[in-house]
């Protein structure tokens, strides 16, 4: 079934002649004709009556039109969207983000995203990297945020290098000093965060190149848990910045150097599948958006 088919037939019966529906719709009377009856045979059913009054709709084309009619609106709505993925005013976007991307870094990104592109609709799944990839992969998101995980059908486009920063309550020594070393930090009970990330991996491995041994640990399952046991001067942390910025521009957690700390930090990527071919730009916009915001975090 063509659209021309649906559009001639649905023209017929509005006008109630083939003549005058032909040049409604710009062209001849035996192309309209044979659009008819080609509809018609398609579906098994005369579709309309001829009478001295011109062509009326059987029982048939009656049942027909609410289908036609739902059919044809749906159909330019299609072109519509198509038309405005491709302005990149309007359209879809799926995101898949990593929990600490998802609750630190991703909402700025989409506030701004959204004032831009108020009519594209945004949905956002979160998981660990791992399963982040596994959404790419199969297609159920358009782009994903995570660290960097390799895969020979998956594209890495970096944007943002985070950085791990000692925090400390207000009321702890640490505060009152310029900064401390490792071997300082060592000595204090340490509060990490979610044993299977790879900030956890990246805290490890700094102390063992340190040559420092951990008094003591307090061993939580996500981030904010750890800001508040912090807070609460129950240990000290070493925490994303993005994560920290509030609690530290407020006072309630402060930042202290730690002067013999290896680089501690990790890649933040967008993936998506190589045969994705060119994003939109939809997607464009907002991958630029990504990429300003690790510019301004910098």
């Amino acid at each position: 079934m063509l659209l021309v088919q649906v559009e001639g037939f649905l023209e017929v019966a509005r006008l109630g002649s083939v003549s005058r529906a032909a040049e409604a719709l710009f062209v001849t009377q035996p192309t309209l004709t044979a659009r008819l009856h080609s509809l018609e045979k398609e579906l098994g059913h005369r579709l309309f009556v001829r009478t001295r009054n011109g062509m009326r709709l059987s029982d048939a084309g009656h049942a027909f039109v609410p289908y036609a009619e739902r059919a044809l609106r749906a159909l330019r709505e299609g072109r519509q969207a198509l038309s405005d993925a491709g302005s990149g005013t309007a359209g879809h976007l799926m995101v898949g983000a990593a929990p600490a991307v998802s609750t630190y870094l991703l909402p700025s990104v989409l506030e701004r995203f959204v004032s831009e592109h108020p009519r594209v609709e945004v949905a956002v799944r979160t998981g660990h990297s791992e399963d982040v990839l596994e959404m790419v992969l199969r297609d159920e998101v358009q782009v994903g945020i995570g660290r960097a995980l390799r895969h020979p059908e998956v594209e890495l486009i970096p944007f943002y290098e985070e950085e791990l920063v000692l925090v400390v309550a207000p009321e702890h020594p640490f505060s009152r000093r310029h900064g401390v070393t490792m071997a300082d930090v060592g000595g204090q009970q340490l509060i990490m965060f979610d044993r299977t990330s790879s900030y956890y991996e990246i805290t490890q491995a700094a102390f063992l190149s340190a040559g420092v041994t951990l008094r003591g640990m307090m061993e939580l399952d996500n981030i904010e848990a750890a800001k508040k046991m912090v807070e609460r001067g129950l240990g000290v942390a070493l925490l994303p910045r993005t994560a920290v910025a509030r609690e530290a521009a407020a006072r309630a957690l402060r930042l202290v150097e730690v002067s013999d700390a290896p680089p501690m930090r990790r890649t933040l990527v967008a993936m998506r599948r190589r045969d994705a071919g060119e994003p939109s730009r939809i997607l464009g916009a907002f991958l630029n958006l990504l990429r300003s915001a690790g510019e301004i975090e910098h």
